[in-house]
């Protein structure tokens, strides 16, 4: 196949997805997260019932840091979470990042997405969660964390790629930065 044709499909499929993601059609998107989509973590267990559970995350540049919480004394991760059912995917970064961070972020462009499946203790339930990395520039700390338990956090990119608990969240850092997972 000639390298014009291939491309052509490239485009078509990368469409087609970018569709297939940010429609409101449950299924469609499920769809599209299930079969073309970058999987990370533990196999799925055909036991187990998941509850599909739709996130967002920042990967937030500070000068030459980025931007992590630590929660609950020693998880660390990229700072954000859930997507509310109609709220916008924007919407929700901005106010996960307050509330984890209680900073003031400018979300610039998605960097992609990734899905595992996982048990969340804090809701006592197994989940599909899909996870929208998005990459932001802190502009400023407003306050201290409104989420109990959180704690803002400033990391080199080469140490927070090591730190964070999602291997997900490491892929996207170690991308990004260009570094080698071994870092």
């Amino acid at each position: 196949m000639n390298s014009f044709l291939t491309c052509n499909y490239q485009s078509a499929f990368k469409g087609l997805l970018h569709y297939l993601v940010y429609t409101s059609n449950d299924n469609l998107n499920r769809f599209a997260e299930r079969y073309f989509m970058l999987r990370v973590g533990e196999p799925i267990r055909r036991n187990i019932k998941y509850h599909y559970r739709p996130s967002i995350y920042g990967l937030i540049i500070v000068g030459k840091s980025m931007l992590l919480t630590q929660q609950h004394g020693n998880e660390i991760q990229l700072p954000g979470g859930g997507i509310d059912k109609g709220e916008h995917y924007l919407h929700a970064l901005i106010r996960e990042v307050y509330e984890e961070t209680g900073w003031k972020i400018k979300p610039e462009r998605r960097l992609g997405f990734f899905q595992r499946y996982v048990y969340m203790p804090e809701y006592n339930k197994w989940a599909h969660k899909v996870s929208h990395i998005h990459l932001c520039r802190g502009i400023y700390q407003v306050s201290l964390p409104t989420e109990k338990e959180h704690i803002a956090k400033l990391e080199k990119p080469e140490i927070a790629a090591r730190l964070v608990e999602s291997p997900g969240d490491s892929f996207f850092i170690n991308r990004f930065f260009g570094l080698t997972s071994s870092s």
